[in-house]
């Protein structure tokens, strides 16, 4: 087999892996109403079912990159794969909450092993500069596929299967990609002098446990001070001892050196923005569209895949630009074009669907062009000794992302409809609690029914048009953000520098 096939092989398999990380990320927002109501899940463990994953993931990004350097990047791949697989079904045949949030987590150890290795055989596999751009465009635009298919991909299954079906359709790619990687992926040359260093991994993971904790403590209805400031403080004692740990190892989980490279950095935000985004308008609209609008969650999942449609050529052109453009038009730019897609859903609102389906596809026409660059600026950018840690680094900012918007804006959501909502006399207090409660709770009662379904709705409503603007405004923030580290960026310049550019 010529090495041309190969590498290209190699693109394929770690793409398939990739694809069903990502999706899994965004598969239960079509699914949630359906499992809250069958596993009788609350609210708060609705919440925790999704965030499970890119928490856990996040925490333990870091250290699984560096764990590859240590081992292969190879045997990282293939052991996240068998992880996930046997992960998947334990999620599928979860009977409770609890357990299924713990599947949830067993899920992300796998995804964790696998995503630093999927960009590190990449960043091995192609030594032309131009066509690992061009790989790296593709497995950006592949993560684009994932999440946008996820809701796709829930409400396809859950119209003909049971809940469980979503996770079991991970099995046949788990295994078909491990047999690929046998055949195709390259043998790293592992460096086992550097330690690995369990410790650090732990602290990542209490930081952001405590920060996620901490949201959703002040978020909550009414909001819980006390345990939202323990769980701050928790998080703030972890971070900076895992700051002050990487600062006296000799080998540190991260090196914080790296992000003085103003395009490594800019990589980072922009891949944090563009999930953040992604994530938060994805999980409100599919909610807002099953419990407002009446969609099934096949419908409610067509309607965000909307993103993908415009993701899709904006993230392979961009790609194959950048070293005419450079980072800053196709960063700093998508986050702004992305802005205004934001802002033309939000009209569209009111207008009619046309309006906000263009608005959802104009945001991915933007985010596509940011995801196809922000890996090439952050793995570009990094020394070839240090692709583990970019890696990590790259992953950890876009599940960052995810796990914020997840936490804050489902959060708020939650709490804006709590404090906005106007029930009718009579109706039970009960209703406050959520829109698919007060649903649950009209169907019973046949007198003030449809008086608290149109009080639900139009709280759900005004709070979802709040929570968009908050995505507007942190857009806002990502394009000046980049812009700003990005201005003496210019093509051509995407090697690794120690310093600023």
């Amino acid at each position: 087999m010529s090495t041309d096939n190969r590498r290209w092989k190699v693109l394929i398999t770690v793409a398939a892996a990739l694809l069903l990380i990502t999706l899994d990320n965004s598969v239960l927002y079509t699914a949630l109403p359906t499992l809250v109501r069958e596993l009788g899940a609350s609210n708060t463990q609705g919440l925790w079912i999704i965030n499970a994953y890119p928490l856990v993931m996040a925490g333990l990004l870091l250290g699984a990159g560096t764990l590859g350097d240590r081992i292969g990047h190879r045997q990282m791949f293939l052991g996240g794969l068998v992880v996930f697989g046997a992960a998947s079904v334990i999620a599928a045949f979860a009977p409770s909450p609890a357990l299924l949030i713990g599947a949830r987590g067993l899920l992300a150890v796998g995804a964790a092993a696998m995503m630093p290795a999927t960009l590190a055989l990449i960043r091995i596999t192609f030594e032309d500069q131009r066509e690992r751009n061009m790989a790296i465009a593709i497995w950006g635009s592949i993560s684009i596929v994932g999440g946008a298919l996820g809701p796709i991909a829930g409400g396809l299954l859950l119209a003909h299967f049971w809940w469980g079906a979503v996770f079991l359709i991970n099995v046949p790619v788990v295994i078909a990609a491990f047999i690929a990687a046998l055949v195709y992926t390259p043998r790293s040359t592992p460096d086992a002098s550097r330690p690995w260093d369990l410790l650090s991994s732990l602290q990542v993971l209490v930081a952001l446990s405590g920060l996620v904790f901490a949201i959703k403590q002040a978020a909550h209805a009414p909001p819980s001070w006390p345990s939202a400031g323990a769980a701050l403080g928790v998080a703030l004692i972890a971070g900076l001892l895992f700051a002050r740990r990487q600062a006296r190892l000799p080998y540190p989980l991260l090196d914080f050196a790296i992000f003085r490279n103003r395009a490594f950095l800019a990589g980072v935000l922009a891949a944090a923005f563009a999930m953040f985004t992604i994530g938060g308008v994805q999980l409100i609209t599919t909610q807002r569209f099953q419990l407002v609008a009446g969609f099934s969650p096949l419908q409610a999942g067509l309607l965000v895949s909307s993103i993908a449609l415009g993701a899709l050529p904006s993230g392979v052109i961009g790609g194959a630009v950048l070293h005419r453009t450079g980072l800053l038009p196709l960063i700093g730019g998508g986050l702004l074009v992305a802005l205004l897609g934001v802002l033309l859903t939000i009209f569209g609102l009111d207008a009619s669907l046309g309006w906000m389906i263009a608005g959802l596809v104009l945001t991915g026409f933007g985010l596509g062009a940011v995801m196809s660059v922000a890996s090439s600026a952050i793995v570009g950018n990094a020394p070839a000794q240090r692709a583990g840690m970019a890696s990590s680094v790259e992953e950890v900012s876009y599940e960052f992302g995810s796990l914020i918007a997840v936490a804050l804006l489902g959060s708020l959501l939650a709490v804006l409809y709590s404090a906005g909502v106007q029930l009718p006399a009579g109706a039970p207090q009960a209703a406050r609690a959520g829109l698919a409660q007060a649903l649950a709770l009209a169907d019973a009662d046949s007198v003030t029914g449809p008086a608290i379904i149109e009080a639900a709705s139009r709280a759900y409503d005004r709070s979802y048009l709040v929570v968009m603007y908050v995505i507007a405004g942190v857009l806002l923030m990502g394009t000046l953000a980049t812009a700003v580290l990005l201005r003496r960026h210019g093509p051509g310049s995407e090697s690794f520098s120690t310093g600023a550019h």
